[in-house]
Formats: C-alpha cells, sequence, structure tokens
C-alpha cells in the first residue's frame, strides 16, 4: 500500500518512523492537521474508553440543523434509524417544539450518556462534575457559546422519540423510543454569571435503548473522541470503522454509491460527496492508528483490522454484570 493510496496520506506511517515534529515539515500544509491527530491518539497513555451502540456504527443523526418539525430517516446495513422531532415544557409556559439533535455537540452529549451508562451499569447518569469533566478532556468549554449550544442539543435529545429497526426476526425496533426518559435539561447561569446547578442534573436513559447498548456496545478511543470532536462526519466515519474493520474476513470494498448513502444523502453530486468525505475519512483514519484502509477508484477498500480498543482493556472496563462477566462486550 503506497503512501499516495493512504486515506492519511502517510500521516500515522511518518510520526512513526519520524515523530511529530518532522513528520508535519514532510507533508503538505492542508495536511498537517492529519498528523497532529495521529500523534496525539498514538501519545495517549490514559487508553480511557468511550461507548457507543452498534446502531449508530451503522446510521447516525443530521449533520446540519433541520426545520423544526423535520422528522428525520437514516437507513444503514441492515438498520433505519428514525427520529421524530418533540416538545418540552419550558418553566410554566407552553410546551415548545424541539427539533431533531444534529451536528458534533449532540453526538458528544450521545457518547457521554452512552459511555457512563455501560461503565457504571446503571440508566442513570450523572451530569455534574463527571460531565464537566469528560468535557474538559474533550477539548469542549461548558461555558459561553459552546455551553448555549450543548444545551440547545440535549433539549432536542431529551425532546425527541427514536427507533431503531433491524432487519432478521425478532428485531422490530424499540417500542417506545427515546433517548432518555427524563432528565437533561440543562439550567442557566445565575444573574451575576456565576454557574449554580448546571450540569448537577442526572439523566435517566430510556430503558429499552439501555438494555440494547449493554447488549451490544463498541468501544472506541477516547483520545480519538477528543481529536473529533468538532467534526460530525469524521465522528461518524470513525465510529463506523471502529465497528466494521475488526469484523471482516478478508478485503472489502465499498463503492461511492453505498459511501454517500450513509454518510452523504444531503449532496446532489457525487464529486462534491467524494471531495468531503475524503477529508473525513482522513481524519478517521489518522485517529484509529491499527485502521487498514485505501483509497481506490471505485470507493474504498476495507481490510481486517485490530479494533481501536485492546480486548484486554475492554475486559477490565465496567463494572460486572450480574453473569460476572464485564459490562462491555461487542455484538
Amino acid at each position: 500500500m503506497g503512501i499516495e493510496e493512504e486515506p492519511d496520506h502517510g500521516a500515522r506511517r511518518l510520526v512513526l518512523v519520524h515523530g511529530r515534529e518532522q513528520a508535519r515539515q514532510m507533508v503538505e500544509p492542508e495536511h498537517k492537521r492529519l498528523v497532529d491527530i495521529a500523534a496525539e491518539v498514538m501519545a495517549d497513555e490514559a487508553a480511557k474508553i468511550g461507548i457507543t451502540y452498534t446502531g449508530f456504527c451503522l446510521t447516525g443523526l443530521p449533520h446540519k440543523r433541520l426545520k423544526d418539525d423535520q422528522p428525520w430517516e437514516k437507513r444503514g446495513h441492515r438498520v433505519i434509524l428514525s427520529i421524530e422531532p418533540g416538545r418540552l415544557r419550558v418553566g410554566l409556559g407552553a410546551a415548545k417544539l424541539f427539533g431533531v439533535p444534529y451536528g458534533a455537540r449532540a453526538r458528544m452529549i450521545l457518547l457521554y450518556l452512552q459511555t457512563q451508562a455501560v461503565r457504571t451499569g446503571s440508566r442513570e447518569v450523572e451530569l455534574g462534575r463527571s460531565m464537566r469533566d469528560w468535557l474538559s478532556r474533550m477539548g469542549l468549554s461548558w461555558g459561553g457559546e459552546t455551553g448555549k449550544a450543548l444545551r440547545e442539543q440535549a433539549a432536542r435529545i431529551a425532546a425527541c422519540s427514536l427507533k431503531f429497526y433491524w432487519e432478521g426476526d425478532n428485531a422490530s425496533g424499540f417500542d417506545k423510543g427515546g433517548f432518555v426518559r427524563s432528565g437533561l435539561r440543562f439550567h442557566r447561569a445565575s444573574d451575576d454569571g456565576r454557574q449554580t446547578d448546571l450540569w448537577e442534573d442526572r439523566v435517566v436513559l430510556d430503558e429499552v435503548f439501555y438494555e440494547t447498548l449493554r447488549k451490544h456496545p463498541v468501544p472506541l478511543r477516547e483520545a480519538a473522541l477528543r481529536e473529533l470532536s468538532d467534526r460530525s462526519t469524521s465522528l461518524d466515519v470513525y465510529i463506523w470503522l471502529a465497528y466494521r474493520l475488526h469484523t471482516l474476513k478478508g478485503p472489502t470494498p465499498v463503492r461511492w454509491a453505498a459511501l454517500r448513502e450513509q454518510f452523504g444523502t444531503g449532496y446532489a453530486k457525487i464529486s462534491a460527496f467524494r471531495r468531503d468525505f475524503l477529508t473525513a475519512l482522513g481524519q478517521a483514519v489518522s485517529a484509529y492508528p491499527e485502521a487498514r484502509v485505501e483509497l481506490a477508484d471505485e470507493g474504498v477498500m476495507l481490510y481486517p483490522s485490530r479494533p481501536p480498543v485492546a480486548p484486554r482493556l475492554i475486559a477490565v472496563s465496567g463494572p460486572p454484570t450480574q453473569d460476572g462477566h464485564s459490562a462491555v462486550r461487542r455484538r
């Protein structure tokens, strides 16, 4: 596999051989970010783990804002994600319609909720110090404009209803469908600008979603999530590769049409999608040192690869379940 065929333009290889600073000097200016991503993930010694549900590896939220009354449906391989906007009562006023959650901020909130639920073995998730610490590690400030954006996405997550429909026997979907059953309402700061009980609420995940998540979690590298935390398409591609690559039995081609169906349904022209997807793929592969992916004229070629989280780390993550095993397992 030549460097010119690598989605990350050889960033991982150059960092391994020459180190970060020299590698940055050896690539084009537009590829320096790929070197930085690869270097940060490779240098990560904390080896903290994030968790997502299998369904989010094959589908995803919209990247951009939809009309508030517009539903969202995303088709993946043998699965459909359906999200309906919903209403929440704001104070004592009338219930307000909140649109479907979208973008990188919504994805990061969901990743935190899923990770904590599996890690603690409880569908009740704290939003206090744990979430502040996690956001800080992800490079997200929980004040100012970022905090405002996070509150908006949290309200959308709390209001919407969600269903995953899987192909096959006994796979009719979620009965009631929701990300959360209660909570996830972030308070504003007091009049003097001091943070009061912001993030101090608790969230109770929907029981059906939680039980399904516990049965089918996909481990991710927290360092990779941090490096991609403001890039929604790159996050989706990384999560897809984290699930897909380690299950392959041999080289697997994925054509541009299939890639656009999963990652770029909003693109009218395949050429525009291809340009933007290659950028996202380069960042995702840079954040996944073990990934073996080649570019091809027809799309991309995927090769069996080690998962981003070593099995020995998965085995010790999370509390034991009733059967004595780790709470984190692969599907």
